[in-house]
């Protein structure tokens, strides 16, 4: 089937058992030994016990979640460890925002690489973290000996968090690990999963953001690409090989197991696999919450965030100076931006509701003959709950979207009071010295990325934006007080503003820091907008009844659990991403998205030059790439062709959080660096198109020529094992 004309024999692909192939799923790699054949039919050449075991070193312990301290269960970003000296690569935009936080108008890496050409050059990163996974356990009858369908959600979650909270601790018990349980398949399985996270996570390279975001925004989930998405970091322990903070004593990591880097031949049908921590999909999402996808959370994102968006643009092409300092917030912002447009556009395309439909109507014909009513009624609680809170979900965007994210002074200017306020309890008056110096310390870190001009831009034209187009009974206050009392004119509003908010400059929140007053905060107009804003968003969302949302709750777990068994015994199913680290398989593989274009599955380097422009931002070349292409100075890193490959394709199932994630030969060696997904398949976290779904990669040879040939960093080529 080479287009998707069939279309109700493809919607049943979530409901019966021949019609979806292996390379869908994000498998759980304990698991994984239910695949082998079909993984062996794809041409894997290893056993279940090379990907997962506790027991001895394997492919799971080079492979990285990136995240914060706050939440380092809550992976951004995929790494895989490729030298025996804890070398990690991950995506460059995965390391955007620490080459960010690097950089000054001195030194700019964003504009111009970095590259650590001796260990003691590495950069540190406080706060970032990387954790590799020890072990993971089905715990779904343990959780569930304490759950019954009498349960209130209400009751249910309590008891759940109660019981994983005494698993993971148990777990961990005497170790220097971490743990956290996991549901699975909305609520109807329980994973533990034991991490190991390191703490000390420094920087080592990254090409020119020219090549890392060769592209940029118009490249953005598109094939073919020519970008050079890679970074490069490397994990540090304390003296004895146990997590650690930042300490100039601390050594390199010696992992259990790295990854060797391929430099051979890529073919098209070639087994490729993708190790990683993939955030989150919706494959069970029903045609009601579909509609709220469509219509309500992407419609009002991509609409909301064209504002901000278009006015980031000219500030940053204006100075250098914010360009820096906003590089990684537009990068965040645009991201989802597109995307946002992306899905929309290929779930109208590829008929992605009646696609659910039919699923429902399937599920139905199935419910209808089970004694138990919970399946029967489990579709009606869905559809009265997703009813119910458009009005909500809506406020939801404009407020979030508009005016807590949107603008940035809002909520800093809400967080500095809660702080403020905080200190000022009798309860804490031991830790206020801390708390100042901390509010003192988040300060500095804000301002520094902060340019007066560009938010008070954003700040207007959002505010002007939310103000015209949200329903006014759901609006904050303060936004339609000021739509009144300054007749539509939000650049004159937010002037006003500015001139009596101790938020405005980093020069005027530093005097008020010398001598911190609640009393004098609380009458700030910044705060006070802010905090209209956040109540107004807390007030909406105790709008829908709580009876609604736990039978939307219900719903969802059963519809689910239905599905589930529809399927025993017919076919295997994996669970939604839920940024644990999962498996997805399959090959290398060109497709052809629509009548008359039949792409290829690999682009060189020859394509970076016929794409460059000069007048455009997102297409530059550096000079010195030039010049190398003109001398075909590929070193060894060209294919049987004499051409340096760039990126190349697979069908693999991947979403956010797969970014920077390995991509994998059937030897269980590093072939490239998985980064993007392709703009016809964008509804692939909703519903996998088989046919048309492609994970776009980096080709390990482009990293290597850049590293090796362009920036001469001999001692990362040195420490890697590179196969041919």
């Amino acid at each position: 089937m080479k287009i998707r004309t069939l279309v109700i024999a493809l919607a049943l692909s979530v409901m019966l058992p021949n019609t979806v192939r292996a390379d869908e799923g994000m498998w759980l790699l304990s698991l994984i030994g239910k695949n082998y054949q079909d993984m062996q039919k794809a041409g894997f050449k290893l056993t279940p016990e090379d990907i997962y075991n506790i027991n001895q070193s394997c492919l799971k312990d080079a492979i990285v979640g990136l995240g914060n301290a706050g939440q380092p269960f809550w992976h951004f970003c995929t790494g895989e460890i490729i030298s025996s000296k804890g070398l990690m690569s991950t995506n460059h935009h995965c390391g955007y925002g620490k080459l960010q936080e690097h950089s000054t108008v001195e030194h700019d890496y964003l504009r111009d690489g970095f590259w650590a050409y001796s260990m003691d050059q590495e950069l540190p990163n406080p706060g970032l973290t990387a954790s590799i996974l020890v072990r993971m356990e089905d715990v779904t009858d343990r959780v569930k000996e304490v759950l019954s369908d009498e349960m209130s959600e209400t009751d249910r979650q309590a008891a759940i968090e109660k019981v994983c909270t005494e698993i993971e601790e148990k777990a961990v018990d005497g170790t220097q690990y971490s743990a956290k349980v996991k549901p699975m398949f909305n609520g109807n399985q329980f994973f533990l999963f034991v991490h190991i996270i390191y703490r000390d996570v420094r920087l080592v390279g990254a090409p020119p953001s020219s090549m890392g975001k060769f592209g940029g925004d118009t490249d953005n989930w598109v094939w073919p690409r020519h970008t050079c998405d890679f970074s490069m970091f490397r994990i540090y322990t304390a003296p004895d090989g146990s997590p650690a903070d930042y300490s100039k004593d601390n050594v390199p990591l010696e992992p259990k197991h790295h990854l060797p880097v391929n430099a051979g031949e890529i073919n098209d049908g070639d087994f490729a696999m993708v190790m990683g921590f993939p955030g989150t999909t919706d494959h069970f999402l029903t045609s009601y919450g579909l509609e709220e996808t469509l219509n309500i959370t992407n419609k009002l994102r991509y609409e909301i965030r064209t504002v901000k968006i278009n006015i980031l643009r000219e500030e940053m092409a204006a100075d250098q100076a914010t360009r820096i300092k906003y590089a990684s917030k537009y990068a965040s912002c645009s991201n989802y931006w597109k995307y946002s447009y992306e899905q929309n556009k290929a779930l109208k395309a590829l008929n992605t509701m009646g696609v659910k439909k039919e699923v429902e109507k399937e599920y139905m014909d199935w419910a209808r003959k089970q004694n138990n009513p919970k399946y029967r009624r489990a579709l009606d609680l869905i559809q009265r709950g997703y009813d119910q809170r458009k009005e909500i979900e809506a406020a939801n965007q404009y407020i979030v979207e508009g005016l807590l994210t949107g603008p940035e002074l809002l909520l800093q200017a809400v967080r500095v009071y809660n702080s403020l306020e905080a200190s000022d309890n009798p309860d804490y008056a031991a830790y206020r010295d801390q708390i100042i110096d901390g509010l003192k310390t988040r300060g500095a870190n804000f301002y520094k990325d902060y340019n007066q001009q560009t938010e008070k831009r954003v700040m207007a034209a959002l505010f002007a934006h939310v103000y015209k187009h949200m329903d006014a009974k759901n609006m904050p206050e303060f936004l339609v007080n000021a739509g009144k009392k300054y007749k539509g004119n939000f650049e004159k509003y937010v002037e006003d503003m500015f001139k009596k908010s101790i938020f405005a400059s980093e020069e005027s929140f530093n005097k008020f820091m010398e001598k911190p007053s609640v009393k004098k905060l609380a009458k700030d107009p910044l705060y006070l907008a802010g905090q209209s804003a956040y109540d107004k968003y807390m007030e909406v969302n105790q709008m829908l009844p709580a009876e609604v949302e736990e039978g939307l709750q219900r719903g969802i777990r059963d519809f689910t659990d239905g599905i589930l068994q529809i399927n025993n015994g017919k076919k295997l199913m994996s669970p939604d991403a839920n940024s644990t680290i999962r498996l997805t398989y399959g090959n290398v593989m060109s497709y052809q998205p629509r009548d008359g274009v039949d792409y290829h599955y690999y682009t060189t380097m020859k394509g970076v030059i016929e794409k460059e422009d000069p007048d455009n931002a997102e297409f530059n070349v550096p000079a010195r790439l030039k010049e190398l292409y003109n001398k075909k100075e590929f070193g060894k890193y060209t294919n049987a062709k004499g051409e340096l490959p760039t990126c190349f394709i697979t069908n693999n199932d991947i979403t956010g959080g797969n970014s920077g994630s390995p991509v994998i030969d059937g030897r269980g060696r590093l072939i490239g660096l998985a980064f993007d997904g392709n703009s016809e398949a964008m509804s692939g976290d909703i519903d996998f198109e088989e046919n048309l779904q492609r994970c776009i990669c980096l080709d390990s040879r482009y990293m290597l020529w850049v590293i090796d040939v362009f920036a001469g960093a001999k001692n990362l080529i040195e420490e890697m094992d590179i196969v041919r």
